[in-house]
């Protein structure tokens, strides 16, 4: 990947990404889209905290929105993905080809969440602090 100058720029900048467990579901007006409990928490420094699934754990098809582009300094070029056969605007974003500090975020997808419902359960097997 060339042209990102993000961490070499600003070596400060924080990306981190935390593996979870709970299991996290995304629904669209009603209609279960993902599940997964294997999400990554991506907590980037000037960001919110976003959270990307699999994409294998999508449950509709999806279809590459075309004319739609961004790059951020830190990840990577962004692919923006609506649901196929669907003419509406991207619901989905992800980095095919992530710089290699977030390299983890290949094969991930996250959802606009101002779009979608995103909701966080528990993990399994739950955890007490008891």
């Amino acid at each position: 990947m060339t042209g990102l100058r993000g961490f070499l720029d600003r070596p400060d900048y924080r990306v981190d990404i935390h593996a979870r467990r709970n299991l996290v579901t995304v629904h669209l007006d009603g209609l279960l889209i993902a599940e997964s409990t294997r999400a990554q928490l991506v907590d980037e420094q000037d960001h919110g905290l976003v959270f990307y699934v699999p994409l294998a754990d999508v449950r509709v098809p999806l279809a590459r929105a075309e004319g739609y582009s961004s790059t951020c300094p830190f990840k990577g070029v962004a692919t923006y993905w609506r649901f196929a056969g669907d003419g509406g605007e991207p619901l989905v974003w992800s980095y095919e080809d992530p710089a290699p500090q977030v390299a983890r975020l290949r094969g991930h997808v996250a959802f606009y969440q101002d779009r979608v419902t995103l909701r966080v359960g528990v993990a399994t097997p739950t955890v007490s602090g008891r």
